[in-house]
């Protein structure tokens, strides 16, 4: 039960100030604080924490970057109480965030002692909330839905790889082919399911292996980062258990290695044509 327990905070905000004077009224409040700055890092705190209470800004800094957290938090903890903060002006946004079924919204500047009075009042919803068996979903809407999380844990342990870790180049450089190469498995999960050889070429992965080639990377290390990828899809589903469609899991396991494998094959073949001089960087790339 709850009401005893010390309640776990994610505070997301971008203003140091805000988050200095919020923290200090929910430790005030004996609540545990776990701060965020960044909609990426926040993503990353709930893809690996529980909480009992999410309290985030609306705008950091672009408009719906609170949606974007509550939304994240609502399928991986469903039970967390989420409490949106916005500005007088973004009277609109903050009646999309009730829809997007935050418990409360508050108003800025809001008050030290409003902030722990609902905290106390949630306290209570956590007790006394229902339960509903949440919707079953396909593994695309799950990984279309959860991409930033799996981009994020996807970046997170290719650093960790020292070869790829030494290569001089931006997460945004690292990262850019991912969202082509997720489309593209999420459309074969929802059109295309057979598996089967492929003759059609994709650009994107042909371009993939080009810029790889030009940011100094060899083709094992290209295939580190491919199984890397398959690894993050697969913790996806898994963090998605409770929700998944099992009748179609298995084989959309089978989906999604066919066009990894299929995607890093187009792109190790451009790569070793750009290794022998045979081709030009694409200039879409």
């Amino acid at each position: 039960m709850y009401p005893m327990a010390r309640l776990k905070v994610l505070l997301v905000d971008d203003d140091q100030n805000d988050i200095f004077l919020t923290r200090k009224a929910l430790e005030s409040n004996d609540c545990e604080v776990v701060s965020a700055t960044t909609v990426t890092e926040a993503l990353k705190q709930i893809a690996s924490q529980p909480f009992d209470v999410l309290i985030t800004d609306l705008h950091m800094p672009e408009a719906g970057d609170g949606f974007a957290v509550v939304t994240a938090m609502r399928h991986l903890q469903p039970d967390v109480v989420n409490l949106v903060c916005s500005g007088y002006p973004d009277v609109q946004q903050s009646m999309s965030a009730i829809l997007l079924q935050a418990d409360e919204v508050l108003v800025k500047p809001f008050a030290a002692d409003q902030l722990a009075a609902l905290v106390n009042e949630n306290k209570r919803k956590l007790t006394s909330r229902p339960s509903p068996a949440p919707p079953k979903e396909g593994v695309a809407s799950i990984l279309d839905r959860d991409l930033d999380i799996t981009m994020q844990r996807w970046l997170s342990r290719v650093e960790e790889i020292p070869e790829l870790a030494a290569l001089s180049i931006t997460a945004k450089e690292r990262t850019k082919y991912l969202p082509a190469m997720m489309a593209a498995i999420t459309a074969r999960l929802r059109a295309d399911r057979a598996i089967k050889p492929k003759d059609a070429a994709s650009p994107d992965a042909v371009a993939h292996g080009q810029v790889r080639y030009t940011q100094g990377y060899t083709a094992p290390m290209i295939v580190q980062e491919s199984r890397m990828l398959q690894v993050c899809i697969f913790e996806t589903i898994e963090r998605n258990l409770s929700t998944v469609d099992f009748t179609k899991v298995l084989p959309d396991i089978m989906i999604i290695a066919d066009e990894v494998d299929w995607q890093l094959k187009q792109a190790i073949d451009s790569f070793l044509k750009m290794q022998r001089g045979e081709t030009a960087v694409a200039s879409s790339a």
